[in-house]
């Protein structure tokens, strides 16, 4: 119990208690007096304090109602400080960008849940939002994973799947000592920098992200093997091998390719299940 408060295990509590890492974050996150910031999981307002500093508006996402009265009490008399008490995956972003930011850039910090880090992170990529950035501490080997390159053991779908639609900076690393309660696993503070216009513009996203998690779905096995139970409704292993070979080695795995090179493929195959559709 800390100041009437109760961690909870169910929504991945680990609160930061060392002063200098949120004011590290904060000032890595890039906030300023023209930014509004989208603050997930405050916690016990640590870092809120920091953005508050810099930002011209903090919008704090808090999913645990009995943080609600202490976050009140200690930032409420703020005006630059707004507190919804909402799981952020149910949020709607662009009526809370429109309705708080106008006239800001917005940019999202936060010290993310192990347990959803993910479904966040491809969240706020994935619903066209105009955040400058998104700068986020997550478990250090998630963020090793962000940020490898093909042909590292790290490098899966979610790599391919951020890099589709940011570039990821890892920021400095954040030891499990820096928290209550302790987690087992040291953390790392990384920032995503969407794409003003991405740099890899498949035919058909669809196409891409089902090529994505084929690819990735069994390490080791060829892409050939890997395409082929994903699409085998489709398209035929002769056809799926013919696509990989003219690009590639036929033996080459998915985690060996870039996110442009995955989009190619995908774009062969796109043309090739069009073509099967109009026979």
């Amino acid at each position: 119990m800390e100041k009437g408060f109760t961690k909870k295990k169910a929504y991945g509590q680990n609160f930061l208690t060392t002063d200098s890492i949120p004011i590290r974050i904060a000032e890595v996150c890039g906030a300023d007096e023209h930014t509004g910031v989208i603050e997930i999981g405050p916690g016990m307002g640590i870092l809120t304090r920091q953005l508050l500093a810099r930002a011209a508006k903090v919008v704090a996402i808090e999913i645990d109602e009995e943080l609600v009265p202490f976050l009140n009490e200690r930032f409420g008399d703020n005006e630059k400080f707004r507190l919804i008490n909402r799981d952020v995956l149910k949020c709607d972003l662009s009526e809370i960008i429109r309705t708080e930011f106008e006239g800001l850039d917005c940019i999202v910090c936060a010290n993310l849940p192990y347990y959803i880090t993910t479904p966040i992170i491809m969240t706020l990529l994935e619903g066209g939002h105009a955040f400058k950035s998104i700068t986020v501490m997550v478990q250090k080997e998630v963020a090793d994973r962000l940020a490898s390159t093909p042909g590292s053991d790290g490098y899966g779908a979610i790599t391919a799947s951020v890099s589709y639609y940011a570039r990821v900076i890892k920021r400095f690393k954040v030891g499990a000592a820096n928290f209550s309660p302790k987690p087992k696993v040291d953390s790392a503070v990384i920032s995503i920098i969407p794409y003003e216009d991405k740099p890899v513009k498949p035919i058909c996203e669809k196409t891409f992200f089902e090529v994505v998690r084929a690819a990735f779905a069994t390490r080791r096995k060829t892409l050939v093997n890997s395409l082929s139970g994903a699409f085998a409704s489709r398209l035929s292993k002769e056809t799926i091998a013919d696509i990989v070979s003219s690009l590639h080695s036929p033996t080459v795995r998915g985690e060996e390719l870039s996110v442009a090179e995955l989009a190619a493929i995908a774009d062969r195959i796109h043309g090739h299940i069009g073509q099967e559709v109009s026979q």
